[in-house]
């Protein structure tokens, strides 16, 4: 049968989408690296150190445990190594949402930890009041502001799940507000939501790459000497410590602390617990004050929906729209590359989403469009452990909930390191592991088919098929 072709348009060219249009003028970099305040790298390391505690990575991670370790002990000889700038990946680049939750969510936490859920959200709220105080103390400017977070319904049968969640954490004396439809509209004014759960002072709202760069500032004071652009290429006992080796000298250091995540872990052993996984995000040009009051947004909240591929989105200080998630990406063999970091077709989808989202800012452009990886474990919170007969200590795998949660990983690998038995350090959280994923081709083929039944089940009413309904039985799961 002949097909007839479908006439172009005059000029033989196709018109572009209103999403492709608003993509336009975007810089391909992430907004909050795209700041004329950024400080200048500290000197790489050049010959040979030795410390008291060496740290490697030079994010949230790796400047907390620098950080604290020095108020723990303002003697400790500390040294920080970073492979490229401090703050240059996921911290420096995330969606500025710092959490006090440190198991995923009340839903994950009770699922995987029931008898001592109340003690994780507990140990949650003080490490997150922890940050603020840290922010404070040391004059860091990161726009925080602890306006809270909603959880959004977009489909009819989310709206029972957000219902169930506030009655379960009104049981455990934690307090999320159940928002009908007109009230979660009033909050902020999408036709696509249909109610929403408020946490109203478990996250706060920050700045992420000021964060990081004044952690850094906090740690120079304190002494601790940092050395970027120098990447840690080996790790070995030597002696009664640790070598560590980097491309133009080493470093001996009694203890050393891993604050890597998503990049191959200096332990191997830890590597197949690790999924690097890629996560995309747009930056809106600011808003004016009548696009601002079309959709509300007064009490500046957090917001993210219910699906399984969801979207986060938050306002900035200049009142910006960061707008990310959905698309989670893997690369086979977890191959982490520069050419990751921009992801046209994401980048469109997302433009669609948003404005399906918030049809009445038809016409607002993206000034801003970047990728970045992100560590994802099979429970979608961190885990820790040791090596080397206690001389090394390591946190990872915290599926994209790190800004709040790192501090928390930084003050169990001192507790680690110091060998103390602490009320963190006791936790079953603490002191379990996540299922490993499988290797390859296993692990590619079975992320594909737990990808292609998130997306069903987002399109079927939330109904998990055979294969989700295994993953949750046997405890493993794909997030970000």
């Amino acid at each position: 049968m002949a097909v007839r072709a479908m006439p172009l348009p005059s000029g033989g060219h196709t018109a572009p989408s209103s999403a492709a249009r608003s993509l336009a003028e975007a810089l391909p970099v992430p907004y909050w690296l795209d700041d004329p305040g950024k400080p200048a790298a500290r000197p790489a390391l050049v010959g040979d150190e030795q410390c008291d505690l060496l740290v490697v990575g030079g994010g949230y991670s790796g400047l907390w445990t620098a950080l604290i370790a020095k108020e723990r002990n303002p003697a400790r000889d500390v040294v920080l190594i970073e492979g490229k700038e401090i703050g240059w990946a996921a911290s420096g680049r995330n969606g500025g949402f710092c959490a006090a939750s440190l198991t995923h969510g009340l839903a994950n936490g009770l699922s995987r930890w029931p008898g001592e859920i109340s003690t994780l959200q507990e140990l949650g709220r003080t490490n997150l009041d922890a940050i603020e105080s840290a922010v404070d103390r040391y004059g860091i400017d990161c726009s925080f502001e602890r306006t809270g977070e909603i959880d959004l319904a977009t489909e009819p049968h989310q709206v029972a799940d957000l219902r169930e969640t506030a009655e379960q954490a009104a049981e455990l004396g934690t307090e999320l507000s159940y928002l009908d439809r007109d009230a979660v509209r009033a909050e902020v004014d999408s036709p696509t939501f249909l109610a929403g759960l408020w946490d109203r002072t478990g996250v706060a709202m920050l700045n992420p790459a000021r964060l990081a760069w004044g952690l850094k500032r906090a740690c120079l004071e304190k002494g601790v000497r940092i050395h970027e652009n120098t990447p840690a290429t080996e790790l070995a006992p030597r002696g009664a410590g640790m070598g560590v080796r980097t491309p133009y000298g080493r470093v001996l250091a009694g203890q050393v602390a891993l604050g890597t995540n998503a990049f191959p872990n200096l332990v191997r052993r830890v590597r197949p617990y690790v999924v690097p996984v890629y996560d995309y995000a747009l930056m809106t040009e600011p808003l004016s004050q009548e696009q601002l009051a079309s959709i509300g947004w007064r009490n500046r909240q957090g917001l993210s929906d219910s699906a399984n591929h969801f979207h986060y989105f938050r306002l900035t200080e200049d009142n910006r729209i960061l707008w990310g998630g959905y698309d989670v990406v893997y690369h086979y063999g977890g191959r982490i590359a520069e050419e990751y970091h921009q992801r046209p077709e994401t980048y469109l989808k997302l433009a669609d989403h948003f404005f399906r989202c918030f049809p009445q800012l038809e016409g607002v452009r993206f000034s801003h469009t970047w990728g970045g990886v992100i560590d994802t474990c099979s429970r979608f919170s961190p885990f820790f452990g040791t090596a080397h007969r206690g001389r090394v200590a390591y946190a990872v795998g915290y599926t994209g909930l790190g800004v709040g949660a790192t501090r928390f990983g930084a003050d169990v690998m001192l507790d680690l390191l110091a060998g103390e038995r602490t009320e963190r350090t006791q936790t079953d959280m603490v002191r379990s592991k996540p299922l490993p994923f499988p290797p390859e081709p296993v692990r590619w083929a079975g992320i594909g088919i737990t990808q292609w039944s998130l997306a069903r089940a987002d399109a079927g009413g939330g109904r998990r098929n055979l294969w989700l309904k295994a993953m949750d039985r046997i405890g493993l799961g794909f997030d970000s």
